[in-house]
């Protein structure tokens, strides 16, 4: 084709193998697509294609409509029962391609990525990882500082703010954390009950029951709780205010959204895990001797080996790892809020990323426990 200054250049050439290559060049927009059509369906035509690819590397200007020539060669459209492989395009006309009511003529665009090489792999991992951990460091130097300057002016705190965290994350949890505790206390109480029979030992459920829920599934049940409720929704919060770009308002107000937002998330979740904790520890004893006085002991009897078995000791490492998760969990949930993207699904990829990252920061966090506990003999 000539001429026009609007017009596409087309070539057809056989290639080395069963293949034939179409080259298209020039402008493939609206004034020339009809033609351009055309001079390729005459081309195919006569010519025995099996196997096509379109190379549109050569394309300066196009729009949907020229796009549309691409579909249907892509598609089969043209020459029938031929599917065209479609490469070179720029970026910009592929994104015009993959708007086609099919998900087949953007895999036709697409080209195999070449493999990347397993160490770029590693070292890309690598980077992400210590990128996200300075950005945890500079989150955490940001809350110390935040709580300092709350040390010397307690009027900065939002303290209502923080009365309406402690009602949702706290009041409001009050149910499920009964319910599972006081579960885990007759699930513990009862698998512990045939093995301990065959040794007529039944009465040391008590004492497993005491040192299993007050030391470790009381603080890890509860922080587990605490992070699939309260730090998805704080993650969830934050999150929504940045892709709203509700925390920008406030840095162009003047107000940093750490100081604003995060310090009241995790001052009142520092202070609410002790207490579900020590809540949950009731109920999940409570449970346990339940179950021991089904079995026909007297309370009496169950509270004197209870006391017997616990120490102060016990407590202690019970509600010192509760501060910890409470500060872990309202920590990583507000920083992943902090670290939303933009898109549709980016306040659900923030929300699912606290609450993973949350959980594994329980279990490693009473790992160290267990092994300082152990060499120390706490």
């Amino acid at each position: 084709m000539s001429g026009s200054s609007t017009a596409t250049r087309v070539e057809l050439r056989q290639g080395p193998g069963a293949e034939a290559l179409l080259t298209l060049a020039g402008d493939l927009d609206v004034a020339s697509a009809a033609e351009a059509r055309r001079d390729v369906a005459e081309k195919l035509a006569s010519a025995r294609v099996t196997a096509l690819a379109v190379d549109g590397s050569g394309i300066v200007h196009g729009d949907m409509s020229g796009m549309a020539v691409l579909y249907e060669l892509a598609q089969g459209r043209i020459v029938p029962g031929v599917k065209a492989r479609i490469r070179g395009l720029r970026p910009e006309y592929q994104t015009l391609l993959a708007a086609f009511p099919t998900g087949e003529a953007l895999s036709a665009v697409r080209e195999e990525e070449p493999r990347r090489p397993f160490l770029l792999l590693v070292g890309a991992a690598t980077a992400s990882m210590f990128a996200d951990l300075r950005a945890q460091l500079v989150f955490l130097g940001g809350i110390v500082l935040g709580f300092a300057a709350v040390l010397r002016r307690p009027r900065a705190m939002r303290w209502r703010e923080v009365a309406v965290v402690f009602e949702k994350a706290g009041v409001n949890a009050l149910p499920i954390v009964s319910l599972i505790s006081l579960l885990m206390g007759l699930v513990i109480a009862f698998e512990a009950a045939q093995p301990l029979e065959m040794f007529g030992a039944q009465i040391f459920i008590a004492n497993m029951i005491g040192l299993v829920m007050i030391r470790e599934f009381s603080p890890i049940f509860t922080a587990i709780i605490f992070a699939g409720r309260s730090g998805s929704a704080f993650a969830a919060e934050i999150g929504t205010m940045k892709v709203n770009e509700e925390l920008n308002a406030l840095e162009t107000m003047g107000l940093d959204p750490l100081r604003f937002l995060v310090i009241q998330r995790v001052f009142a979740g520092t202070m609410l895990m002790p207490v579900l904790a020590a809540y949950s520890m009731v109920w999940g004893v409570l449970g346990g001797v339940v179950v021991m006085m089904a079995m026909g002991f007297p309370f009496a009897q169950i509270w004197t080996q209870l006391v017997g078995a616990l120490g102060v000791w016990d407590v202690i490492v019970g509600i010192s790892k509760s501060f910890v998760f409470g500060a872990i969990i309202a920590g990583l949930g507000c920083l992943r809020g902090m670290q939303t993207q933009e898109g549709p699904n980016a306040v659900g990829d923030s929300t699912t990323r606290a609450v993973v990252a949350g959980i594994l920061m329980i279990i490693l966090v009473d790992a160290v426990y267990s092994v300082l506990t152990y060499v120390l003999h706490v």
